[in-house]
């Protein structure tokens, strides 16, 4: 038996409370929710389910908890829906020492692993036979500075986005890493990713795809004004601090997977670093990350 094997038995018997996710966009993604905490329960598992979701069942009120209980309570949280809502979830729960895996109801699901036609028959070889393997990914923690303070905090799974908060601007800024200058750029923006979002926003704006092993980090520009400005890759253990040019007069956002936005203003300074935190995915046992690739991007011959 592999190591990799042994954590996973070791694992599977720690799955005593499960925490059920997602935020159904119509009723056959509730359904499921409905279907899959009755699946659970049938099986002995103590189930927490996502609030608003749990409230929308009709659930008694022992079997609700907000994010940050499931979290604390839970040893696996499964989310359905897609990759948005998994960034969503992940952002809080990579605080916490548990593992997550998603039942794909989105377009792509690079994160979503699990089919929901055949989602019984995988979540059963995954929680009775422990046929799989959790993965660890890092996360960024992004925080803006005013006048020697910390203002603003927030967490990004796949990417922080420096740009205007309107949009046909452009902005002025100097990029330093490890407290070292690194280069200047006036662009639309500036995509800092890990490589978990390296195959989302980042790819839509030529950056290059990491694997998840990868312990780097990208900065890819946006729509910059010359041509000799390229995507960088440089170690995640960087500090990458963000300063802006006084003429500046555009107000300024740092977005968070796109669903987190962080105001600023030029004098401030922005602060992109790797948390201490980690996402921790669980991975059916034949999950293949050239498969995913191959599959979401259109690849085969």
């Amino acid at each position: 038996m592999t190591t990799q094997q042994l954590d996973a038995q070791q694992l599977k018997k720690s799955f005593q409370t499960i925490g059920l996710m997602g935020k159904p966009r119509h009723d056959v993604t509730l359904q499921m929710h409905k279907n899959l905490f009755q699946w659970l329960k049938d099986r002995n598992y103590n189930v927490l389910v996502d609030r608003p979701i749990g409230e929308q069942l009709q659930l008694p009120e022992q079997y609700l908890a907000n994010v940050d209980e499931i979290g604390q309570q839970a040893q696996l949280a499964i989310v359905i829906g897609g990759d948005g809502n998994m960034l969503g979830k992940a952002r809080t729960l990579a605080k916490y020492d548990i593992a997550v895996i998603g039942i794909n109801r989105g377009n792509l699901g690079f994160l979503t692993d699990i089919d929901p036609k055949n989602a019984y028959t995988q979540l059963q070889a995954c929680l009775e036979h422990g046929e799989f393997f959790v993965e660890e990914r890092f996360i960024l923690d992004v925080c803006v500075e005013q006048q020697g303070k910390i203002i603003h905090c927030s967490n990004a799974v796949n990417e922080a986005v420096i740009h205007p908060a309107k949009i046909a601007h452009m902005i002025d800024f100097h990029v330093y890493i490890d407290d070292k200058f690194a280069f200047s750029q006036r662009s639309d923006g500036l995509i800092i990713s890990t490589p978990t979002g390296s195959t989302a926003y980042s790819l839509s704006a030529g950056g290059p795809i990491l694997t998840p092993s990868l312990n780097a980090i990208t900065l890819v520009p946006m729509f910059p004004h010359t041509l000799s400005s390229r995507p960088l890759v440089i170690n995640a253990d960087s500090k990458i601090s963000i300063r802006f040019a006084e003429y500046n007069t555009a107000q300024l956002e740092v977005g968070c997977d796109s669903q987190i936005a962080l105001p600023f203003s030029p004098n401030d300074i922005v602060h992109i670093q790797k948390s201490q935190h980690k996402l921790r995915l669980l991975h059916l046992k034949n999950y293949n990350y050239y498969n995913v690739l191959s599959t979401k991007l259109g690849w085969f011959s």
